[in-house]
């Protein structure tokens, strides 16, 4: 069965640079999620989400912009200003679980509230044409919220539902709940992707196995931890390139000096990349030790000899 893979949008690291960089020296993702646009009760587009929409930064890829947003006057002046940009969908997330968000009664903290759902969803049809596409969780306290919001989400024509299978509450703690993700299928009659701890291309096959009826997967952390992840996942193979660190360099290279352009200072550089190695180091032979020196390096000039001496070392692990 033929798959298709998702980037799921992660705030402060999945945007043009990144995407671009990746969809270069790996490859394996059909469609990326931008990080969300949020307003703050300004109608007003800040230059970040200007620059990462922007088609000349967006030439090789299908990009889908997102709204995160419990308020329809913002999500009607969004509609407006992706769609001047040449974009057809806008995907609303009902997912991120981060309590600055959630407190507010955005992301996940608004599943529960079906009325406004409806509301703002009601207006979004009668007064556009754009398509709307869904990002949620389970819901923030417990897995019933989205099953009281799913019937509802039937009144209209979405493109489609990506669920992470865990509640909000969770953030990234524990573990996905299958059962639930299940209940949401036998539920809703909309298209629904799947998203939540795909780490590993055995991973991948667990839940094919599990969820035959699922075609579009969603990976955030995962993709970043193992950028190669999405082609292995493509070609159904477990095998690494030969050159596997070369290329991860050379990927590396291209994001660090792209960053380093954009942001002021050796600090901010520093600190940007601190979080991409977060995830990075995950797919290393020593994850705490890689991530250790990282954080240690307190310079650029240190930092760069620290990611020489981590490849170095890992090459020479990988050859035994």
């Amino acid at each position: 069965m033929s798959c298709t893979l998702l980037s799921s949008p992660l705030q402060g690291f999945t945007d043009f640079k990144f995407r671009n960089a990746f969809n270069h020296y790996f490859g394996g993702v059909d469609t990326f999620y931008a990080p969300y646009i949020r307003l703050d009760g300004k109608l007003l587009i800040k230059s970040s989400y200007q620059r990462d929409l922007q088609l000349e930064n967006n030439t090789t890829l299908e990009v889908i912009p997102q709204i995160m947003t419990n308020d329809v006057d913002e999500f009607l002046f969004v509609v407006k200003y992706v769609q001047e940009l040449g974009y057809k969908e806008l995907n609303w997330n009902l997912g991120c679980p981060y309590p600055m968000v959630t407190k507010r009664g955005m992301g996940s903290g608004l599943i529960s509230d079906v009325e406004k759902i409806n509301a703002i969803l009601d207006r979004v049809h009668s007064e556009t044409d754009i398509i709307v596409s869904m990002k949620m969780r389970m819901g923030y306290e417990n897995s019933d919220e989205i099953l009281k919001a799913l019937p509802m989400l039937d009144r209209y024509p979405l493109k489609n539902i990506a669920i992470h299978a865990r509640i909000g509450k969770q953030l990234y703690k524990g573990g996905v709940d299958l059962n639930a993700f299940q209940r949401c299928l036998d539920l809703s009659h909309h298209k629904i992707y799947y998203n939540g701890d795909i780490t590993s291309v055995s991973v991948f096959k667990e839940m094919q196995e599990r969820f035959p009826m699922i075609d579009h997967w969603m990976i955030g952390r995962g993709l970043i931890a193992d950028p190669f992840l999405p082609q292995m996942i493509k070609n159904n193979s477990t095998l690494y390139p030969d050159d596997r660190w070369g290329i991860f360099s050379e990927f590396h290279e291209t994001i660090f000096s792209a960053y380093d352009l954009a942001l002021s200072g050796p600090t901010p550089i520093r600190m940007k990349m601190l979080g991409f190695w977060e995830y990075f180091s995950q797919s290393f032979s020593n994850p705490q030790k890689v991530y250790k020196k990282i954080k240690k390096a307190k310079d650029v000039s240190a930092y760069k000899v620290a990611v020489k001496e981590i490849l170095n070392l890992e090459r020479q692990f990988d050859k035994g």
